[in-house]
């Protein structure tokens, strides 16, 4: 048992002052505001519930920065992703591990304690299967056990280059399945997480240019009630190929055509229209935003405003992991929104209420559901991921309650996480983690050979 104490918490009905927190078998157990500290209890400041980063590409953490040379053409998402093919196709079960591994580390540090982790490489280099199909899942439960971040896998099927069953390219050949080689990496993948702590599995249709109508219908009942993610209109290129395919947009076609619901996480969905927005809301599936990535891959502005105005539930993911902080995805969504509309505090969800604490709740609940956590917050029955500030951070100095997010989002960045427990394992302590140096040793060695 370990019990904590917090001069502030952000619990499920609002601030409370003076909360101890009571943790067994790295659950919360107890939650008590209003009570003085008791002989035993770990003492800190300013604590909030943990947050999920929705949709990660953890192999991509290996090649942030290194699609940031201009070619002859205009770079787009599309040169982007030949780059990241040629990475791909380098990497060995090892290095995947090795760099799943700091990318966890970073993320815990950054206050993220589950992981959606969107996963499609799955075949050796050359594009044969392992002996066992579950390998390259297996690594990224290794990184998500020797982390303790929360898992939650989403093994990802894909089948075709473009819509309509066309063939794919060789460089993605790591990716490709059919439907009965999907069922059996299905199988693999829950071998893979059998034994790690609070981990689920969901599946992950690539998305409408990777797998054709028939397919997606054979592979949904392989979820078994999981969480279903799938990319939908991150390009221009993707609405135009789709409606030349199906004279139907990809969001469009989702929702006339898929038995989309509250399990169902739409990746980016930021090329839509006003009716599909207001479609998508009702249907009770979240948006998986992504604004770093987006904004690094030039994909568009996500229409938030009016999805959250249509009643729309969001959570924030990593997704290419060029850039890992909670911080920086929602000050990036909130900012992208100030652009787009020339205002300030767009969703803020209205006067003298603060932006932070908006794109947090809605971050935490959106997350939550899309990783199909029932319970979540700093409640009774909740994994104990729980996160402190630093309130000695100049950023966060003489603020409480809801000012205190809107410096760590939008002033503070990074550097304002103190502690990070991990299904009530104390993994991060002075915004370090436990295994952050080792982890960077091995991950360094990976990546210096494969960029070589």
């Amino acid at each position: 048992m370990t019990r904590l104490h917090f001069a502030s918490a952000l619990l499920p009905s609002g601030w409370a002052n003076d909360v101890q927190v009571v943790i067994t078998a790295g659950a919360i157990a107890e939650v008590t505001p209003g009570t003085a500290p008791a002989a035993g209890d770990e003492r800190h400041g300013i604590a909030l519930p943990g947050l999920a980063s929705l949709h990660s590409h953890a192999f991509q953490r290996g090649m942030a920065g290194l699609a940031e040379l201009r070619g002859d053409s205009t770079d787009t998402f599309w040169t982007w992703r030949e780059t990241m093919y040629r990475f791909a196709l380098t990497m060995t079960p090892d290095d995947v591990a090795a760099v799943a591994t700091l990318l966890y580390v970073e993320m815990l540090e950054q206050g993220f304690t589950r992981v959606g982790e969107f996963h499609y490489l799955h075949h050796d280099r050359d594009g044969s299967h392992y002996a066992d199909l579950g390998e390259m899942a297996a690594r990224i439960a290794q990184a998500a056990e020797a982390s303790s971040i929360g898992l939650t896998l989403l093994p990802s099927f894909y089948a075709h280059g473009s819509f309509g069953g066309a063939a794919p390219h060789d460089g993605q050949r790591r990716f490709i399945c059919t439907v009965d080689q999907f069922a059996e990496l299905m199988a693999a993948s829950h071998k893979a997480i059998a034994a790690l702590p609070d981990a689920n599995i969901g599946i992950a249709p690539h998305s409408l240019r990777a797998v054709t109508p028939a397919e997606l219908a054979a592979i949904i009942p392989l979820a078994d009630g999981g969480p279903v993610h799938i990319h939908a209109a991150e390009q221009v290129k993707e609405v135009e190929d789709c409606l030349a395919w199906s004279g139907r947009r990809p969001v469009q076609w989702l929702l006339e055509h898929a038995p989309i619901d509250r399990r169902w996480c739409l990746i980016h969905a930021i090329h839509t229209t006003n009716e599909e927005v207001s479609a998508f809301a009702r249907t009770g599936a979240v948006a998986g935003l992504c604004p770093i990535t987006e904004a690094s891959l030039g994909d568009g502005i996500f229409p938030a405003r009016e999805f959250v105005g249509a009643g729309g539930a969001f959570g924030i993911g990593t997704d290419s992991n060029v850039l890992v902080g909670i911080a920086d995805e929602l000050r990036q969504l909130e900012y992208g929104q100030r652009l787009r509309h020339r205002e300030r505090n767009v969703l803020s969800g209205g006067a003298g209420r603060s932006t932070g604490r908006t794109l947090f709740d809605h971050a935490l609940a959106g997350g939550a559901q899309a990783l199909a956590q029932a319970t979540v917050g700093l409640a009774p029955g909740a994994r104990a991921d729980i996160v402190t500030l630093d309130t000695a951070h100049p950023s966060l100095a003489g603020r409480a309650r809801d000012a205190v997010i809107d410096g760590w989002i939008f002033a503070a960045g990074s550097g304002a996480i103190d502690c990070v427990w991990a299904g009530g394992q104390k993994v991060v302590e002075g915004g370090r983690h436990r295994l952050r140096q080792a982890a960077r040793e091995r991950f360094n060695a990976s990546v210096r050979r494969l960029v070589a």
